[in-house]
């Protein structure tokens, strides 16, 4: 299957300067399909000559690349987007086959984000005012930063790298990409859309690697102007640690431990079921999935009941195959990562209400973790407070409305929140209260343009949209006599 999808000597090389090229390095990484856990290919970890010849191509492309007029970097974004929806399927099989995600989510989703989020920077760039009268006699100019590094993670691979390679391409900028050194067949893909797309040479440039190897090298290079990270709060604070020295910008998307307040007035059997499922998606490994359900007293024990209902209704399967299934955690490290936060929990006291540790019955081969659900769960238990990044769901009672809200802002995390209610001013003044980036009513998504991104320890910056643009640009004000 990966012969069809990217060929071997394709993967075992770097995208820089327009070409595919052999590695300066020689450290090799395998790279596996977490449901069967066999090696599907073989990626070379880039050291830092490898980041250096990259960034080189970079800076030299960007003397020309920022100079591009806006209606030529729109058209390049336009046949970007026609290859993109073409090879859509490949792009899917791909993420499934390296991070485990079912083919259904795997196409409708994963793949399916990366065209979204292009089609909107490409509406964002096109009613962007690159250059505007400030009404005091002086003008704005927007003018892309310069060349960029872009570290992208495993969980969703073609989301995270649309959402920074896009607004580096669409505002004149140049870039390196990192993506995570366990999800590479993607990211190759993506290259090749973009070269078939016309992008001038070191425009776009890919190279494989680790954090501590090429992300450190690239987020403390002198030649790059700015990083966006996505990925957990330790390694965000190391990058932006090294990155100080050369004092480049630094977005950062890191974790979340998002809270979901159910409130007794909303459609139970609906909202708790909904609530239970999106938590599990992705096999519970997105950055703002509702991990804590924060339950009004009065309808507590019932919601214990739906919730467990819920997630015992849950599959797991092959993600090769379509369906609603959960596929496995995307490595043995995150299985047992997710294995320990279960222990950890049955060690504090929670009730565990289903799921719990080991592998599913039928699921020995692969990194397959049982949908879990704890109950009586305090907001200070480790389990309520840390990011476990798996199929795990903790439930949590609240006695009326200020106190909901005070256990949902007891984190230090603010990328998303969720509300169940049925009475709209509830949602509109606890939404006022709540420290995060995104609050979802009763099941509403987020729409592509709009910005995504967290407050406190869940990030800095954000992606998507307008918004996602302006990370890329720097503000020039001119003074004209």
């Amino acid at each position: 299957m990966t012969q069809t999808l990217v060929d071997p000597d394709t993967l075992a090389r770097f995208y820089i300067n327009g070409a595919w090229v052999t590695p300066a390095s020689d450290r090799c990484f395998p790279v596996l399909n977490p449901a069967t856990e066999a090696q599907i290919g073989e990626v070379i970890l880039a050291d830092t000559a490898d980041v250096d010849a990259a960034v080189a191509a970079a800076r030299e492309a960007f003397e020309t690349f920022s100079m591009t007029p806006k209606s030529e970097r729109l058209a390049l974004l336009e046949r970007f987007f026609e290859i993109c929806r073409r090879r859509e399927e490949d792009l899917a099989r791909a993420m499934s086959l390296e991070m485990g995600a079912p083919m259904t989510l795997a196409r409708d989703e994963q793949a399916a984000s990366g065209i979204g989020h292009l089609e909107a920077f490409i509406a964002a760039l096109r009613d962007q005012e690159e250059r505007a009268d400030l009404g005091n006699g002086d003008t704005l100019l927007r003018e892309p930063i310069g060349v960029c590094g872009l570290i992208a993670p495993w969980n969703w691979p073609i989301n995270q790298i649309a959402l920074k390679v896009v607004p580096a391409l669409a505002t004149g900028c140049t870039c390196v990409l990192k993506p995570s050194e366990h999800t590479p067949l993607s990211a190759v893909i993506y290259a090749e859309i973009i070269h078939e797309a016309g992008y001038p040479a070191g425009v776009f440039n890919l190279i494989q690697g680790d954090g501590a190897g090429a992300g450190a090298a690239l987020s403390g290079h002198g030649d790059v102007d700015m990083i966006s990270f996505t990925g957990s709060i330790r390694a965000g604070a190391a990058i932006t640690k090294t990155a100080a020295d050369t004092v480049k910008r630094v977005t950062l998307e890191l974790g979340g431990k998002s809270p979901n307040l159910v409130f007794a007035d909303c459609d139970l059997e609906t909202r708790v079921a909904a609530s239970v499922r999106e938590c599990m998606a992705n096999s519970g490994q997105s950055c703002d999935a509702p991990t804590r359900l924060l339950v009004e007293r009065s309808v507590y024990d019932r919601v214990l009941d739906l919730a467990r209902e819920t997630a015992e209704a849950i599959t797991l399967g092959d993600p090769s195959e379509e369906g609603d299934h959960l596929g496995p955690l995307f490595d043995k490290l995150q299985y047992d990562r997710v294995q320990g936060w279960i222990e950890t929990g049955l060690e504090e006291g929670a009730r565990l209400l289903t799921g719990g540790p080991g592998k599913p019955e039928g699921f020995e081969t692969g990194w397959y973790a049982r949908p879990t659900v704890f109950a009586d769960v305090h907001n200070d238990m480790a389990i309520a407070r840390e990011e476990i990044f798996g199929p795990v769901l903790v439930i949590i009672p609240f006695d009326d409305e200020a106190d909901g809200i005070r256990i949902a802002n007891d984190t230090p995390y603010g990328l998303a929140a969720f509300v169940q209610t049925g009475d709209p001013a509830r949602a509109e003044r606890v939404a006022r209260r709540l420290k995060a980036g995104a609050v979802h009513v009763n099941g509403a998504a987020v729409n592509y343009g709009s910005p995504f991104g967290g407050y406190k320890q869940s990030g800095n910056g954000r992606e998507g949209g307008v918004w996602g643009l302006e990370d890329y640009q720097e503000l020039k004000t001119l003074h004209l006599p």
